[in-house]
């Protein structure tokens, strides 16, 4: 089962200012926490002020309620509401399914660990929660760091949302050419945090060879920076996830 989450540094956690309703958090002049020596970053949470408008906005659609599937994670995420990427797939698909998507550009474990920690899923219980987090911090972390680092954000969805059944995504490959760095640290990262599996709650799903060739080779049609998800990425996404939707989420008739 899930261990709850960690608080790893009282004195770390003492600037931040705790919101009862977090749609009211201000979204300038925020109060940045430092990483205490020898704390791994991807779970020390931390908010990122670029982003306090989107965050706010999350906390505002969270407090409507009525949510029954809900998509967490970081750009590649939030590509689902950008139009020529996922916005028509999402509103064809999951328009009528009460979706909604939290996703944040730019975000890493620490920053989704905030959210949550600010109250962002507060009150929420949808059938389905799709996460994936991590990529973000491929170029700071080690393997093992960022797998905690995924391994405390579901720690975290799970303590805000106990009744709902979480997809956890195989952080979605990224490169042009299987052997690049950063490719080879997710395949192993993905390994790490399978396990986590073993929670009845949680299903772990890794989709990324829909983005690939046959060679492993990313192209540009399917990621066209090899790493965001054209609109024919997302319309492999959206494929592959189907039968989990279709399991947990009460289709509209």
């Amino acid at each position: 089962m899930i261990k709850p989450l960690r608080l790893y540094s009282l004195a770390g956690l003492l600037g931040l200012v705790t919101y009862a309703h977090c749609a009211d958090a201000p979204v300038s002049n925020w109060p940045l926490p430092t990483v205490p020596p020898g704390v791994n970053p991807a779970v020390f949470p931390a908010p990122r002020n670029p982003w306090m408008v989107k965050f706010a906005n999350n906390c505002r659609r969270a407090r409507e309620g009525g949510i029954d599937l809900l998509f967490q994670g970081d750009s590649i995420t939030e590509g689902w509401m950008v139009d020529g990427k996922g916005k028509d797939i999402w509103n064809a698909r999951y328009g009528k399914l009460r979706a909604a998507c939290f996703g944040i550009a730019g975000d890493a474990t620490e920053h989704v660990l905030w959210r949550i920690q600010q109250g962002e899923l507060a009150g929420l219980s949808p059938k389905l929660i799709v996460l994936m987090i991590g990529t973000n911090n491929v170029l700071r972390d080690t393997v093992p760091q960022i797998a905690e680092g995924i391994t405390e954000v579901v720690r975290a969805t799970r303590a805000a949302c106990p009744e709902s059944h979480l997809l956890l995504l195989a952080v979605f490959p990224r490169s042009e050419k299987p052997d690049s760095p950063a490719r080879l640290k997710l395949i192993a990262v993905n390994q790490l945090i399978a396990p986590l599996a073993a929670d009845p709650s949680i299903t772990f799903l890794d989709i990324g060879s829909v983005f690939l060739a046959a060679d492993g080779t990313m192209s540009k049609e399917i990621m066209p920076d090899f790493l965001h998800p054209s609109r024919q990425g997302h319309e492999l996404w959206a494929d592959a996830i189907e039968p989990v939707i279709k399991k947990y989420v009460q289709t509209a008739e």
